[in-house]
């Protein structure tokens, strides 16, 4: 267990997630300026269930704009998930809190070959119906953490998966979820084509009794 700076936000930060952020507020400079000076990291808490239990350690990788007032564009990188154990605000006699975490240990076990393979062309129906353009190469997806923000779970759902330790249960998780939605998807194209053709002339073969 250690102790850490804390920047409590409403999402949901995947390992191995690039998150970039636009700091404003004086105390958040604060904590960005701290980390920068010690080498340090800090932590986003998933503030989805109206509490601080389980969020993701970031690193800056780099600040990309500094304004004159201060606030500045940092791109950070997610790294380890954590359980909030104690949640202070402010932390010690800082401006901004902090918290004493311990890292979650996940199973490193390799995907199961034929899951990976239903995941990723599920997803792909998904982007073809979608049209969605800003998404990794599916060949290269090797977890569901690369997309988890592009396969329209809520942020309920997103924390859900933040818990599951084992990418073969995150598969089944992720495989589940898009078995609900791509029908729906469905039914909504052809509800969408039906009301279309309301009002206009239709060529249709006749019924044959």
């Amino acid at each position: 267990m250690r102790e850490i700076a804390l920047f409590p936000l409403n999402i949901v930060a995947f390992p191995g997630e690039a998150v970039n952020l636009h700091i404003f507020e004086p105390r958040y400079k604060s904590l960005v300026n701290d980390c920068l000076d010690k080498g340090e990291n800090f932590g986003i808490p998933s503030y989805v269930h109206n509490k601080i239990d389980l969020g993701t350690e970031v690193e800056i990788v780099e600040v990309t704009k500094k304004y004159e007032d201060g606030r500045m564009d940092i791109k950070t990188k997610a790294t380890k998930v954590f359980e909030v154990y104690e949640f202070w605000n402010p932390w010690n006699d800082l401006e901004y809190a902090g918290g004493k975490v311990d890292h979650i240990e996940f199973d490193d076990t390799p995907p199961d070959p034929s899951l990976l393979y239903q995941f990723k062309e599920m997803s792909a129906r998904l982007f073809g119906w979608l049209g969605e353009l800003d998404v990794p190469d599916i060949s290269s997806i090797t977890s569901v953490y690369d997309i988890g923000h592009k396969i329209g779970l809520k942020p309920e759902e997103e924390y859900q998966l933040l818990k599951i330790l084992n990418e073969n249960d995150r598969l089944q998780y992720g495989i589940k979820h898009l078995e609900h939605l791509l029908p729906a998807l469905e039914r909504a194209q052809n509800a969408q084509d039906r009301i279309k053709q309301n009002g206009h002339f239709k060529h249709l073969d006749p019924l044959k009794f």
